[in-house]
């Protein structure tokens, strides 16, 4: 057979390769179009998430909780030392030369301030240096260090005693562009991203030049990241170095450039970096670097302190002032030398800087919550009128009522008497519970939620409902004495055993603590020295219903139980409660809410709230007066008689102790001229403590308000109130001369009207039991 020509075989390869191409050629095309098309939609998807976010509410910013400001004085009783504390905890640095706020120096027996600006809404405090001098007694004097003249009053900056933080624990202090320090952009430049205003979000030339001064110095000082970069791994991005999240990190690099200037660029990279580690919680952005670091603003910083924060920028780890201090110098120099190198700086400010140790603030953390106790009856405060988000995300700025010396007061006198009742061996595992309020406003100045001051669990003072025995007596006897015509402070009284019907055929019939009657004796006697069964008797002739709208009506809002043996203490109560009914007699039978909130603020400084001092006629003032009165004997002559091993005898204490069945509850309750506090004592468990209210919780009331209360209670009489000189012996009338002499108070027209027989004659004198209550 004839063969075939090769010309045709090669023919028909050339016409099977051909369609061969066109395929292959057709399915790159189409690999690169659906390539564009899934790169496309993925930068559209980029393009929409950093709109979103950058365009939106950027950051959540905590609400920061102060406590109450403190105002010096002439005579106010603090010494040097103790005002040079405050001023540490206050992040106020020690400095000769006074060069920027939150700055002072202490010169012989004076102590000079440069104050720090801060806005209390509406009253700005301006920043001022003052000199203040000092007696044996506390502050001698304030002066103006520019006009020389005498300051009545100077408000210091609050103490930052905590954070309401969103579920990622960042913290930051916004600033605007035009409120960052030139030196600040200027140092960045120099040795973050000099092409910052040149490039489109990445800058190969500053990758190439990083690369080279690296390997000439031999180790990192600089970075090829721009300033763009830079935000977008630290507000977009989690920290893995992968070549994806590179590409990804270039792609949303050229998206911000191409959405948004260069100063917005900027100001969200100010105040988003992050620059260090308080606590748990981070620290972003130069604003609140300014303060953490320096304990100042921003714009009060000098060359070297900007020098520093930029230095962190590199590794604020690696850079920390306080931990690396040599580390940070050789940074913040080499800051220093770029900036020079850049003209930004001339060859005097960069020799005057390099002079000029690092000098950072004493280490305090502003983010925990020290006091959590206190910070979770601030919360649920402000619960009532704002939402969660509210609270986490806008910055609220928070002043409250609380007296930090007065809280550290607290919390040390818990400790060291808890320790000593401990000794005893029925006494063990106890916990407590404390508050503390100025007398004049029900503003709480100190509380603790137990023994442990960091416990951020079980808040007792709040939500611990325990009877409150014995300290419902005051209630019973208010209440009595508002009826003039019935009961004084002289009523002769029944404390003899009585039965009492119970339910299903059975009766009650109280005790006393010392299981004894004491017989007939007078009303003042029987609150002095805690008698149940005529306390009792009292109560059931005035009538429960009558206790218990009293008890509501000094601002107790729990729910009551009229059964006999609420007249002694069964209704449980928190010691929030408490302190709000003895809150009360406090204020001479007027009623002020407590508070713990003095103003909410927007973290511009804007007044958003005041809490204003608010009061009410609660119960009768006279009644109020009289019940005060025998109170006063109760700590005299009384079961609150140990407080005076603590106070002296002209502090004229008002208190009641309060004790619960089988010693399970250790109350006190009382106030001096300027605090009124209430202790509780108790084991959670709720077993027997071995404790009376006097051997327990009065130990710890009197240990604080030795320590803090320096005015004695001055009862001031209404005017339908008069004292008169009574026998005590009969309860009639007397001469201030007569023994056993004492002066009362009574109603007008309900003191007795005869003579004893001292001061008069026989006949005129009538005994007091005949005017005994029949119940």
């Amino acid at each position: 057979m004839p063969r075939r020509p090769r010309s045709s075989k090669s023919t028909v390869r050339r016409r099977k390769s051909q369609p061969q191409a066109s395929w292959l050629k057709r399915a790159l095309v189409s690999l690169v179009l659906i390539g564009a098309f899934v790169l496309a939609v993925y930068v559209s998807y980029l393009d929409y998430t950093v709109r979103q976010q950058f365009e939106g509410k950027r950051w959540s910013i905590p609400a920061r909780v102060y406590a109450s400001p403190v105002e010096l004085y002439a005579g106010y009783e603090i010494s040097s030392k103790n005002l040079e504390d405050l001023l540490l905890e206050l992040h106020y640095r020690q400095d000769n030369q006074l060069a920027g706020e939150g700055s002072y120096s202490i010169k012989g027996g004076q102590i000079n301030i440069r104050t720090r600006a801060f806005n209390f809404g509406n009253t700005p405090q301006e920043s001022r240096n003052i000199s203040v001098s000092f007696t044996s007694g506390g502050i001698a004097g304030i002066t103006d260090a520019a006009t020389g003249e005498s300051l009545a009053i100077v408000r210091m900056d609050p103490v930052q005693i905590g954070s309401f933080y969103p579920t990622r624990k960042e913290d930051r202090i916004l600033i605007k562009l035009d409120e960052a320090p030139p030196t600040l952009v200027q140092g960045l430049l120099s040795t973050e991203d000099k092409d910052f205003y040149n490039h489109f979000g990445i800058s190969p030339k500053g990758i190439v030049r990083a690369m080279w001064s690296n390997v000439k110095a031999g180790g990192m000082v600089q970075g090829g990241s721009t300033i763009t970069q830079q935000l977008v791994k630290n507000f977009f991005l989690n920290p893995k170095r992968t070549l994806r999240r590179k590409l990804k990190e270039a792609l949303m690099s050229f998206i911000l450039e191409y959405r948004y200037s260069k100063d917005e660029i900027l100001e969200a990279y100010l105040n988003e970096i992050f620059l260090g580690q308080d606590g748990a919680s981070a620290v972003h952005g130069f604003g609140l670097a300014s303060e953490f670091y320096f304990g100042q603003s921003l714009k009060t910083l000098n060359l070297h302190q900007v020098a520093t924060l930029v230095a962190l920028v590199r590794g604020p780890s690696e850079y920390d002032p306080r931990r690396n201090p040599e580390h940070t110098l050789e940074r913040r120099n080499i800051v220093l030398d770029a900036m020079h190198t850049e003209g930004f700086i001339d060859a005097q400010q960069l020799s005057e800087a390099k002079k000029q140790p690092i000098g950072v603030a004493t280490v305090i953390h502003r983010s925990a919550n020290r006091y959590p106790g206190f910070i979770d009856l601030v919360k649920r405060q402000l619960k009532q009128e704002y939402k969660e988000d509210d609270l986490t995300s806008e910055g609220l700025r928070i002043v409250t009522t609380l007296d930090t010396r007065i809280q550290d007061t607290l919390e040390k006198s818990i400790a060291s008497k808890l320790k000593h009742l401990e000794r005893s061996p029925k006494s063990n595992d106890l916990e407590t519970a404390a508050i503390v309020t100025r007398r004049d406003s029900g503003e709480i100045v100190a509380l603790a939620g137990g023994r442990d001051a960091e416990d951020t669990g079980f808040n007792r003072a709040l939500d611990a409902v325990r009877p409150i025995g014995s300290l419902i007596k005051p209630v019973v006897y208010l209440t009595a004495l508002e009826y003039p015509d019935r009961y004084t402070i002289a009523t002769p009284i029944s404390d003899t055993r009585l039965e009492i019907p119970a339910e299903r055929g059975k009766t009650w019939s109280p005790d006393n603590y010392d299981n004894q009657e004491h017989g007939i004796v007078p009303l003042h006697s029987a609150l002095t020295h805690s008698y149940n069964m005529a306390t009792v008797r009292i109560g059931m002739d005035i009538g429960l219903a009558k206790v218990a709208n009293t008890l509501k009506s000094m601002g107790v809002s729990r729910p009551v139980d009229l059964f006999p043996s609420f007249l002694l203490g069964a209704q449980p109560l928190t010691p929030l409660e408490v302190t709000q009914l003895y809150q009360t007699l406090a204020g001479d039978g007027f009623a002020t809410p407590l508070r713990s909130i003095r103003a909410v603020n927007a973290a511009d400084g804007k007044a958003l709230q005041s809490y204003p001092f608010t009061v009410r006629q609660a119960v009768d003032p006279a009644a109020t007066f009289i019940t005060n009165t025998i109170l006063q004997e109760v700590m005299y002559a009384g079961t609150g008689h140990s407080a005076y091993n603590y106070l002296p005898q002209n502090m004229a204490l008002v208190g009641k102790t309060g004790t619960t069945n089988q010693l399970r509850d250790s109350w006190f309750a009382g106030f001096s001229g300027d605090f009124l506090s209430v202790v509780w004592v108790g084991r959670d468990d709720n077993k027997p403590t071995g404790l009376t209210g006097g051997t327990g919780a009065l130990q710890i009331w009197s240990e604080l308000m030795r320590q803090v209360s320096k005015k004695p209670v001055s009862l001031v009489p209404p005017d339908n109130v008069q004292m008169t000189w009574i026998d005590t012996a009969s309860g009639l009338l007397s001469n201030e001369g007569c023994p056993g002499a004492k002066l009362m108070p009574f109603v007008d027209g309900s003191g007795p009207s005869q003579f004893a027989d001292c001061g008069a004659s026989p006949e005129s004198g009538e005994s007091w039991l005949n005017n005994l209550n029949p119940f």
